[in-house]
Parts: C-alpha cells; sequence; structure tokens
C-alpha cells in the first residue's frame, strides 16, 4: 500500500506540474506542435514515473490542462493526445524496451508515406523524426549485439527525450495527415499545408525537441535520484 500511495502521489504531482507548463502559452513560441510547453515535463514523466505512469500523468496533465486554458479548437484535445504517447514512449526507451518504440515509429512513418499527399510535402519537413528513426535503428542493433547495459552508458536521459517527443510528434502528424485532420478538423488545402511543411514545421519544433531534451538532460539524473531515493507516499 505504501508504493501504490507514493506512486499515485507522484503521478498527482507530474501531473499538476504538467497542467502549469500545458497552460503557459508564450507568444512567438507558440508554434510547432506544441502550443503550451508541456514538452518539458512529459519525457520526465515517462522517465521517473514509468512509461505507463508516465502516460497516466501527462494525459491528465494536457486534458486538465486544455480544460482550463482553452485552444483556438476543440480538434486539439485529440492532438495532445501525443504528449502522454511521448511520454510512454520515453519511459520504454529509458527501460531498454526500443523494439516497442522501433513498431511504432515504423507504423507511423509507413502510413505518413502511404498517404497520397505526404508524396507532395517537402522531404525536409520532417528531418528531425527521420533522425530519431535513425538513432532507433542504430540503438536497436547496439542492443540486440551487446545489450541494454550498452544503451545506458549513451546519455539515456538524452536519448529516452529526443525519442519519446519526436514519438509525440510522430503521432500528431499521423493524426493530421494519415488520418486527414489538416482537412476535416481545419479545411486546409494540400497546398496550404504543402506551405506549412516547408517553413515553420521543420524549424519551430526541431528547436522544442532540442530544447526539452537538454533540460531533460542536466536535471533529470537529479530528478530520478532524488524521488528514487525519496519517501513519498
Amino acid at each position: 500500500m505504501r508504493i501504490e500511495g507514493r506512486t499515485l502521489s507522484l503521478i498527482a504531482v507530474f501531473a499538476a506540474l504538467g497542467v502549469v507548463c500545458d497552460g503557459v502559452v508564450t507568444l512567438g513560441f507558440s508554434g510547432g506542435v506544441w502550443f503550451g510547453w508541456i514538452f518539458l515535463i512529459s519525457p520526465i514523466a515517462g522517465i521517473v514515473l514509468g512509461p505507463y505512469n508516465g502516460f497516466v500523468s501527462t494525459l491528465i496533465a494536457v486534458m486538465i490542462g486544455h480544460s482550463l486554458f482553452p485552444r483556438e479548437t476543440v480538434y486539439e484535445f485529440i492532438f495532445t493526445i501525443g504528449a502522454p504517447v511521448g511520454s510512454m514512449m520515453s519511459g520504454f526507451a529509458f527501460n531498454g524496451q526500443l523494439k516497442r518504440l522501433f513498431a511504432f515509429y515504423t507504423v507511423m512513418l509507413g502510413t505518413y508515406f502511404a498517404t497520397p499527399v505526404a508524396k507532395h510535402l517537402p522531404i525536409w519537413g520532417m528531418w528531425d523524426c527521420y533522425l530519431a528513426y535513425a538513432i532507433l535503428i542504430v540503438l536497436c542493433v547496439i542492443l540486440s549485439i551487446r545489450g541494454s547495459d550498452e544503451i545506458r552508458r549513451l546519455s539515456p536521459f538524452a536519448v529516452s527525450a529526443f525519442l519519446g517527443l519526436e514519438a509525440d510528434v510522430l503521432l500528431r502528424i499521423f493524426i493530421l495527415v494519415p488520418c486527414q485532420g489538416y482537412r476535416v478538423f481545419f479545411g486546409w488545402t494540400p497546398e496550404l499545408l504543402t506551405t506549412i511543411w516547408t517553413v515553420p514545421a521543420p524549424l519551430i519544433t526541431p528547436f522544442k525537441v532540442l530544447l526539452s531534451t537538454f533540460i531533460v538532460t542536466l536535471i533529470g539524473p537529479q530528478i530520478k535520484h532524488i524521488l528514487g531515493n525519496s519517501n513519498i507516499c
């Protein structure tokens, strides 16, 4: 019961922090896939709480955050599911469960390229996702040869944060492009989607991913150490 109570407490704490981050919208820095700052806390939640508890905590955070601080459209409640999924993927990556990430990435990218409109979108619009997929493949090869201990020597906090955040991005792209969200939800034309893919997409979102990865790398080990040895219940 003590472990369960402590876990629930940590889920609640990270959910509260997530609500605050999700509600912070900075003018001039709200473009890309995230309008708030949930991308700063979601990887840490997955790493510290584990994949499933991290998912629950981040899901609570974005649902409450989006309710308290409404976005321009109600459809953002659908897209924001990417945040808890990304948190879960960060947890899987930190635990060395890379095969789950590989399956997720492969399905997301496969359905994207199978969508007719994707053929007209600039290839560089998702360069960060391709980089993450390439890194994931390399890590899977290393894992199969040398085991999970080798992965933990390669800055696991940075790798886990980066792969989890890009998984978040991929799910939102899946909703936007293969699921025709750009047309059904927003009424965008393929031409407008191409314009968005050309300039804002390959700049703003990768910068936020790198910012979050840097922050998680700095404070993640300390948070993990403190909470891993605390008596919070």
